[in-house]
C-alpha cells in the first residue's frame, strides 16, 4: 500500500510505501529532510504530524517525550504512515544536490590526539574528491556489512584527506582495531556525505556551539570553513570533557581566538583535578548560566546523545527557537534498550 504525504510549509508531496519511514521515503524521492543517526537517538529528524496517523516505531525515550507526542511530534527516521499524512518539517536545500558516493580510501596518516582519541586521515582515489558540507559525516563500511559513522573534522575547502576523530570505546571491536592493529596504507570503504548537520553560513544569528568529547570534530570542520569564508558573527564554543587531558587541538583554538575577536572558547571539565582552573560541571549548565535569553541565537550541538537532547531542551527554555537548533548525536553499537523495542 502507498500513502500520500503532503509537506508543509513547502506544499511538496511524496509517496511512502507501507513500512517505509518518512526519512527513507524522503531520501528516495529527493526530499532533503533533517536527519543524522537514523536510529531514533538524536532527534535531528523531529517533525510534526499535522494530520493522519503514524506508527512511531522504536526510539530512545529522551529523543521524543510523551509530551511532544501529545502535540503531534514524531521522529521521522522511525515513523511509518498508517494513513495519508500532512506533516510539518523544514526542508533543507543546501545538501540535496550533493551526490552520496561509496568510495574506497587509503589510510594516509594516523595521529594520536588525546589518551583515547585518534585522528585517522583517509585519502580517496586520485580521481575522486568527496563533496560535502562542513559538519556532515561518512559511514565506514565494514566487511561484515555493519557500518560505523564518523563526522568529518576537516573543512570542505581542504578535502584532499578526510579527517576523522575516533574515540576508543570500551568493548568496541572497531575502535579496538583502530587503536591496536590499524596501520597506514590500509584500505577502508565508506559512504557519504551523510546527515543534515552542517554550518548555515548564510545566517546572521550569533552562534552557540556545544560539543562533548569528539563531538568537537564536526565543529572544528565548521569553524575552519566558516572562518575561511569570512564568518565574523559572534561564536561561543563550549567544549565539555571528563578530564582536562581529553582536550586536543587547543593550539588551533588559540589561533582562532587570536585571529577572530568575535570567537569565544569556554572549556568545561566534569571531573577536574586540583590543577584545573577553568569551568567545571556539565556543559549544559554552563551554557544556561551564561545566557539569559537565546531567542536571537542559533545553536550547533554534537556529542553524547543524552547531552545533546538535554542541551536542546534547555536552550529552548531560554528562548532559542527549535528551527535554529542543529544537532548530531554520536551513537554506538550496544546502546540501551529502545523505546517500544529491544536491543
Amino acid at each position: 500500500m502507498t500513502y500520500t504525504v503532503r509537506i508543509e510549509p513547502s506544499g511538496h508531496e511524496m509517496q511512502v510505501e507501507a513500512g517505509e519511514t518518512l526519512i527513507e521515503a524522503a531520501l528516495r524521492q529527493g526530499m532533503n529532510f533533517p536527519y543524522s543517526c537514523r536510529n531514533g537517538s538524536c532527534a535531528s529528524c523531529k517533525g510534526k504530524i499535522v494530520a493522519g496517523e503514524v506508527d512511531y516505531g522504536t526510539y530512545q525515550a529522551y529523543a521524543l517525550t510523551e509530551e511532544e507526542k501529545d502535540v503531534g511530534m514524531a521522529l521521522f527516521c522511525r515513523a511509518t504512515p498508517k494513513s495519508n499524512l500532512v506533516v510539518e518539517v523544514r526542508e533543507i536545500g543546501a545538501a540535496k544536490d550533493i551526490p552520496v558516493k561509496i568510495l574506497p580510501s587509503r589510510v594516509a596518516k594516523i595521529e594520536d590526539l588525546a589518551p583515547d582519541v585518534r585522528a585517522v586521515f583517509l585519502k580517496p582515489p586520485a580521481t575522486e574528491r568527496l563533496q560535502f558540507l562542513a559538519g556532515q559525516y561518512i559511514d565506514i563500511l565494514l566487511k561484515d556489512g555493519k557500518r560505523r559513522g564518523f563526522s568529518l573534522a576537516n573543512s570542505p575547502l581542504d578535502d584532499e584527506l578526510l579527517e576523522l576523530h575516533i574515540k576508543r570505546v570500551k568493548g568496541g571491536e572497531f575502535t579496538e582495531h583502530v587503536f591496536t592493529t590499524l596501520k597506514e596504507k590500509d584500505i577502508w570503504r565508506f559512504e557519504g556525505p551523510l546527515g543534515s548537520f552542517y554550518l548555515r553560513l548564510e545566517s546572521e544569528r550569533p552562534m552557540v556551539m556545544m560539543a562533548t568529547g569528539t563531538g568537537f570534530a564536526p565543529i572544528k570542520g565548521m569553524l575552519e570553513y566558516g572562518f575561511a569564508e569570512g564568518l565574523n558573527r559572534p561564536v561561543h564554543l563550549y567544549w565539555g570533557v571528563r578530564y582536562e587531558q581529553d582536550f586536543y587541538r587547543l593550539d588551533m583554538i588559540e589561533s582562532w581566538k587570536a585571529a577572530h575577536p568575535n570567537f569565544t572558547f569556554i572549556p568545561v571539565v566534569s571531573r577536574p583535578t586540583e590543577s584545573w582552573t577553568g569551568r567545571t560541571g556539565y556543559i549544559t549548565d554552563a551554557i544556561v548560566q551564561d545566557f539569559e535569553d537565546l531567542s536571537a541565537f542559533e545553536a550547533y550541538l554534537c556529542g553524547h546523545p543524552e547531552m545533546v537532547a538535554e542541551g536542546a531542551r534547555r536552550m529552548q527554555a531560554k528562548g532559542l527557537p527549535g528551527e535554529h537548533i542543529f544537532s548530531d548525536a554520536f551513537t554506538f553499537a550496544g546502546q540501551p534498550k529502545l523505546v517500544g523495542g529491544v536491543e
